[in-house]
């Protein structure tokens, strides 16, 4: 099969830009794979491209570069077709409007796939009759707002499957949604074996990492590992990841830790790239979030022999870890509960052992090639069937009535902005 990915932007940093390099590389064993990203600002990609696979750009933001887009003058232009209710739109233009249509006019695919709900619509509304169009979705649908739910409501019935991260996940899409004709399947993300020795479970070190942003919940974790240190002064924490733009939550942080008196024993590490060599150098990591997509971390830290002591708030890391047995599953919010968890791992040896030698072999569900044929599987499947003949068959006809209702739907949302617009404009005068 010839499969094309369309992604935001290949040359940053996220997870969804490691899980979607992942699955393309494991998949190029045994497929033509491209990866398409609508932006590109650097020459090479952050997290280094993947093995086998082609990469492919549409809007050249690369300063000096001869095909230099950033002073276009579509580039300032709203976006109409990417939607608003994405967090990426001011992103988006007239530009990236046109660009996309081209190649999704043109794409030479057996298969497209979009990786966040702005480009899925995208691939909904565009592709050429021919690809199976996938709509992959890394974030949860609770996580949207109510613009963007509605509006994957009417485009989405245009996909052949959506699929998602976790199962939690896929039962709002089916019973939230009227997707009729569209097969939605839950499918985790993927975690390569890392390349250095797992952690043997000595070293006095806790572990997190992910962005410095709220709903990660740092200043809990931080309260709780002041009562472990009550405890234990011989064990420390370490929190990778870089912040906001503004800062606000890394300066929060580092006032907690001094009003703590833990200056000593918590340290703000900034970004690593890899993360493996510094999950390695600890023996417990821990998750405090309000809320997790997935879990990367959680997995990645297993992949590295580490028990995850983690909250169990949606949508994830109940999916990933087993209470007990490779890790702890504790209340959203209680810093009684983490520090419990956490000093349950650091003062029993055997115990975090076994522990860590258990999130070692879990862990190996989520490696890429067993990810890559779970998506190979239902790739081969649609494509099989042909585009536009889901569960529910939708065929030609189908697929002209949901583009001429969605053509009915432009023109009322663009009629809807501009009048939000004018009364926005109507107010400040």
């Amino acid at each position: 099969m010839h499969i094309s990915f369309l992604l935001h932007n290949a040359y940053g940093i996220g997870g969804t830009i490691r899980t979607t390099f992942n699955l393309a590389e494991a998949l190029a064993t045994r497929h033509h794979v491209e990866i398409v990203s609508v932006f590109r600002h650097r020459d090479e990609p952050t997290l280094g491209a993947p093995a086998g696979v082609t990469m492919k750009h549409l809007v050249d933001l690369r300063k000096g570069s001869p095909g230099y887009d950033g002073d276009h003058p579509d580039h300032t232009r709203p976006a109409r077709v990417f939607p608003r209710g994405d967090g990426r739109w001011k992103q988006y233009s007239r530009l990236t409007d046109a660009r996309i249509a081209a190649h999704l006019r043109t794409v030479d695919a057996d298969v497209v796939v979009g990786t966040r709900p702005g480009l899925n619509m995208h691939i909904a509304r565009q592709t050429r009759r021919g690809p199976v169009r996938i709509g992959q979705e890394h974030l949860t649908l609770d996580s949207h707002g109510y613009r963007l739910r509605r509006e994957i409501g009417f485009r989405y019935p245009l996909l052949d499957a959506v699929t998602t991260v976790t199962e939690a996940d896929a039962r709002s899409y089916r019973t939230r949604l009227r997707l009729p004709g569209v097969r939605i399947d839950a499918v985790p993300n993927s975690v390569p074996a890392p390349s250095v020795p797992a952690a043997d479970s000595t070293a006095k070190w806790v572990v997190a990492a992910g962005r410095l942003t709220q709903v990660k919940r740092y200043d809990l974790l931080v309260e709780a590992f002041a009562k472990v240190v009550a405890a234990r002064p011989d064990w420390r924490l370490r929190i990778y990841g870089s912040g906001d733009a503004t800062g606000n939550e890394r300066t929060a942080l580092r006032a907690l830790i001094e009003r703590l008196g833990l200056h000593n024993h918590v340290f703000l590490m900034g970004p690593a790239n890899p993360l493996e060599p510094e999950w390695v150098k600890g023996s417990v990591a821990a998750v405090t979030s309000r809320l997790e997509s997935f879990g990367m971390t959680i997995v990645e830290a297993m992949r590295c022999g580490l028990p995850v002591v983690s909250t169990d708030c949606p949508h994830g890391p109940g999916e990933i870890i087993e209470d007990g047995v490779d890790g702890r599953l504790v209340p959203v919010g209680d810093a009684d509960a983490v520090a419990g968890a956490l000093l349950g791992l650091i003062q029993d040896d055997d115990l975090r052992r076994r522990a860590g030698q258990a999130a070692l072999a879990a862990s190996r569900r989520f490696d890429p090639a067993r990810i890559a044929e779970r998506h190979e599987a239902i790739f081969t499947e649609l494509v099989a069937r042909g585009p536009g003949s889901g569960p529910g068959g939708r065929g030609r006809v189908r697929d002209a009535l949901h583009r001429a209702r969605g053509a009915v739907l432009d023109t009322a949302f663009t009629l809807r902005y501009q009048a939000a617009d004018v009364l926005r404009k109507g107010k400040r005068a």
